[in-house]
């Protein structure tokens, strides 16, 4: 029997590392989406009781604000300690936090119980939230990327992209679930806490998993140098300006157009289209299936014909579906709907595949967590943190869903617009060690055009 090469162990390592992001990543974004599935439901009428569902409605997706304006200071904070001390560490940190955090609100009191404690308490663990949130990506990521073979960056660093839907498969199932076993009134009443309480069993898992694999080759190949940079974020906003503010632009289309069709949606046909909150979980989980199947897929496909045209396509895609999309989900027909999702998450999916290797080789390794993280993270402010309270509001004033659709182009013509230049030198894999002892140089000596 032929015994394993050291190619052979590498890839035993990748897959388990990226089995790993995979179960961590769903884990943070099944605790971050059954917070934007409980506001879009409970949250208004537990937490802000104003007299006005509209009004209630806005202050419950104020709070999902909350949690992105916070992400980007986790991505921050854990990024210069993960260029620091290593990826691992923080992420093992990120996920006891998230955890503690959504375990914590599944027994906070409400408004009727404690008055303005509740919603003071639910903005500040959610704030917890999002810091949690905010290292996970770029740390997964990473971890990912710098342990997969050479050719196969981009698929091993789909893993913690199918993080998200994944997440949001099992938010809504569990809230699905709950659904057919509880009356709505119960569901209000205490129904709602079981899928935060679920949590902690979901996190122990999770650590297990995290604890068993080691540290990123690329990562230690920079500390035995002693080229770990004294402040990453610092170099980061001298040194490499243009790619992150191309790389941020670059992520505002796919969690603006993924949350408003897999959030503001199941607000959007319970209360304006009076469709069931079982049929809506239902049509949310159908493309969340097709998301996570893209996302592997456009990978793949990512690896052998390259990153960008494969991003660009899925960019083109949701913009130009922008308008049709909600003209299909405003006929109510459950098909039509599930149709319209379907090919509204093939966009988003097409570029969250190569998204997560595409961006971490643009910033080279000594500074790439906090490059990877400081653009995703800010993207998603402004792409997704924004889009559930801009529909609300846009539909609230002309009473159509014809500016929410309007809304979703913009976002997908900012990206384009924002990846069409990025054509910037990036360090080879192969390279990883000599881009190591040199990046405190803006670019390795040995670099590739991104593809």
């Amino acid at each position: 029997m032929r015994s394993s090469t050291p190619a052979d162990q590498q890839v035993i390592l990748a897959r388990r590392v990226a089995r790993a992001s995979f179960i961590g990543t769903t884990i943070e974004w099944y605790d971050f989406f059954i917070y934007a599935t409980a506001a879009a439901l409970v949250f208004g009428p537990q937490f802000f009781p104003t007299g006005s569902s509209v009004a209630s409605t806005l202050a419950a997706y104020s709070t999902l604000a909350v949690g992105f304006i916070a992400r980007p200071i986790g991505g921050v904070i854990m990024g210069h300690f993960g260029d620091r001390v290593g990826r691992k560490r923080l992420l093992v940190f990120s996920l006891m936090l998230m955890g503690a955090a959504t375990f914590l609100i599944g027994l906070l009191p409400s408004f009727a119980t404690i008055g303005v404690w509740a919603p003071i308490l639910l903005v500040l663990l959610r704030f917890a939230q999002g810091i949690g949130v905010g290292g996970e990506w770029g740390g997964a990521v990473l971890m990912a990327v710098e342990h997969a073979p050479p050719k196969k960056r981009t698929f091993y660093g789909s893993f913690p992209q199918m993080g998200l839907p994944a997440g949001i498969i099992v938010s809504n199932v569990v809230f699905l679930i709950i659904s057919l076993f509880v009356t709505s009134e119960q569901f209000t009443a205490w129904g709602w806490r079981i899928p935060f309480l679920l949590s902690a069993a979901l996190v122990l898992f999770g650590l297990v998993m995290r604890l068993r694999i080691m540290e990123s080759p690329e990562f230690a190949a920079v500390k035995d140098s002693g080229h770990v940079a004294r402040q990453p974020l610092v170099e980061l906003v001298r040194r490499h300006p243009k790619q992150l503010l191309l790389t941020s632009g670059a992520s505002i289309a796919a969690p603006a157009l993924g949350y408003l069709v897999l959030v503001y949606l199941l607000d959007y046909g319970t209360t304006e289209l009076s469709l069931s909150r079982t049929t809506m979980l239902t049509l949310i989980i159908v493309g969340s299936v097709t998301w996570m199947a893209v996302v592997g897929g456009s990978a793949v496909l990512a690896d052998r014909i390259g990153r960008k045209p494969v991003f660009l396509g899925g960019a083109v895609l949701a913009t130009v579906w922008s308008v049709p999309f909600f003209l299909l989900i405003d006929t109510a027909q459950p098909v039509i709907m599930a149709l319209a999702i379907i090919i509204a998450t093939t966009g988003v999916a097409t570029m969250a595949g190569p998204q997560a290797a595409l961006i971490a080789d643009v910033f080279p390794v000594r500074i790439r967590y906090s490059g990877t993280s400081s653009a995703y993270q800010v993207g998603s402010v402004l792409g997704g943190a924004v889009a559930p309270l801009a529909a609300t509001a846009l539909f609230a004033a002309y009473d159509s869903s014809l500016p929410i659709g309007i809304y979703m182009a913009v976002m997908g013509l900012i990206t384009l617009v924002s990846m069409a230049p990025l054509t910037l030198p990036v360090a080879t894999a192969s390279s990883s060690s000599s881009s190591s002892s040199s990046s405190s140089s803006s670019s390795s000596s040995s670099s590739e055009a991104l593809t």
